[in-house]
């Protein structure tokens, strides 16, 4: 079922699905007291749990033997990139108004800031080279290991809400957890990859 073309428009229709309730929202004028707060905050969640949903594609695919999950991986990871565009462009543009030395400023003083700009410039490069055209140009050796970025960013997220949030924490804990187990199992599989197989029996001769 997953090889079918619908499958990938219904992906993409459920991806988009969050920026449609905003919407909604926005035209029922429905984005409580503090507007600019509330896109900042519901784009930003969005954005984590994209990354998450990326980085769950290679452990689903092999956990469940649906090899054909591979397939939405990039889809997924690009709508990570536009919910993380949305979100520093609603801080960038509608908070600060382009004010540059205002918003470096922020970076520079706020940890939360800097930690989170961070993130999303490192998502910049996985959303440039994600077509098939630069994983001709780069290889598949080096796209791979350029496309590992994707960890750095998911961490740098992670602090990112941590930071942020100044009482309740259970969320960007839930974040932690849910990041933490995905990448030791990419670190567990690595191990493993890398252990020499063991040597074959032979039989003894009489």
């Amino acid at each position: 079922m997953l090889r079918k073309r619908w499958t990938k428009a219904l992906v993409f229709g459920l991806s988009l699905l969050p920026v449609c309730w905003l919407a909604w929202r926005y035209w029922h004028d429905d984005l409580t007291a503090n507007p600019i707060e509330y896109i900042t905050h519901f784009t930003g969640d969005w954005t984590i749990r994209f990354l998450v949903f990326t980085l769950a594609i290679t452990p689903l695919r092999k956990v469940l033997q649906q090899p054909d999950l591979i397939r939405f991986r990039r889809m997924i990871g690009l709508f990570a990139f536009f919910y993380g565009f949305l979100h520093f462009s609603t801080y960038f543009g509608v908070d600060k108004f382009f004010d540059w030395r205002e918003i470096w400023g922020d970076v520079a003083k706020r940890p939360y800031i800097t930690m989170g700009f961070t993130g999303f410039v490192l998502m910049i490069p996985l959303a440039v080279t994600s077509t098939t055209g630069w994983i001709r140009r780069l290889g598949g050796k080096r796209w791979n290991l350029l496309h590992r970025l994707v960890y750095a960013s998911a961490i740098a997220g992670v602090i990112h809400y941590y930071w942020l949030v100044k009482s309740d924490i259970r969320q960007p804990l839930l974040y932690a957890f849910l990041v933490a187990i995905l990448l030791g199992y990419r670190a567990v599989a690595s191990l493993l990859n890398r252990r020499p197989a063991a040597p074959p029996v032979r039989a003894v001769a009489r």
